[in-house]
């Protein structure tokens, strides 16, 4: 049983496996009470006052322990890590990218008066969901064979989830936002009539995680394009914060 975890655990593209587990890890220590919510959570003023880790700790905490933080974990390591071995195979430099992208806006939001967001790792979240789904929209969802849905329909799901079970809507929509501009952007400008890519990962990255020169222009292979990989029929979870569904797929 250990060796098999710790192999699945190795099987996981780099991202992905050091994302979740710095969130388990950061979940753990507030559970153990090594630091507290407080010490994590985002707040523009502490930033400029010298508190710059809060940049970095606020998208670390999911929540104590329990249903909430379980089902935030599936999500993010099921649709994070089917990105990065389909859309992003070989391109780490890439998804380092879209996480800065992501996490970027997102603090930006939650710097202003309209959004006062303290912990903003569920609006990545979504906005990893959100990006797998239009990649991949014909892909068929069931929830507890009740209906049926395609893939585009599930982070307006957890929209609905987590007004039903009192979450925070507006790290929801804020996190579907960013995850649409990020699509338009990558997905769709550039293969409209005189597009052009707007997001470039610079050359140092490409070095430093692929081992690779600067991109040459060479056309976008068909996961990079709209629709990308088809990764078969699924079943979303009935929400982050409620039980899970059975999968379908064998």
């Amino acid at each position: 049983m250990v060796q098999h975890v710790r192999t699945e655990f190795m099987q996981t593209p780099v991202v992905t496996r050091v994302y979740c587990t710095t969130c388990v890890l950061t979940t753990l220590a507030v559970q153990l009470q090594v630091v507290t919510p407080i010490q994590l959570l985002y707040h523009p003023d502490l930033v400029l006052h010298g508190e710059v880790w809060r940049l970095l700790t606020c998208f670390l905490f999911y929540g104590y322990l329990g249903f909430g933080f379980l089902f935030n974990m599936i999500f993010l390591y099921r649709f994070c890590r089917k990105l990065e071995e389909t859309s992003f195979s070989g391109r780490t430099a890439d998804f380092v990218v879209l996480f800065l992208f992501g996490s970027t806006l997102t603090l930006l939001v939650a710097s202003t008066n309209y959004f006062r967001m303290l912990f903003l790792g569920e609006a990545l979240t979504t906005m990893i969901v959100y990006i797998g789904c239009r990649r991949n929209p014909f892909v068929v969802y069931n929830f507890f064979g009740l209906f049926r849905f395609q893939a585009p329909y599930l982070p307006w799901i957890l929209v609905l989830f987590s007004v039903l079970f009192g979450g925070s809507v507006a790290v929801d929509l804020v996190g579907i936002a960013i995850g649409h501009m990020y699509y338009f952007l990558e997905d769709v400008f550039p293969n409209k009539p005189g597009g052009f890519k707007i997001i470039r990962t610079p050359a140092f990255m490409k070095w430093i995680f692929d081992g690779t020169q600067a991109d040459h222009g060479e056309p976008l292979e068909p996961e990079d394009r709209p629709g990308g990989y088809d990764w078969g029929e699924g079943v979303a979870p009935g929400g982050r914060d409620g039980p899970p569904a059975n999968d379908n797929q064998q």
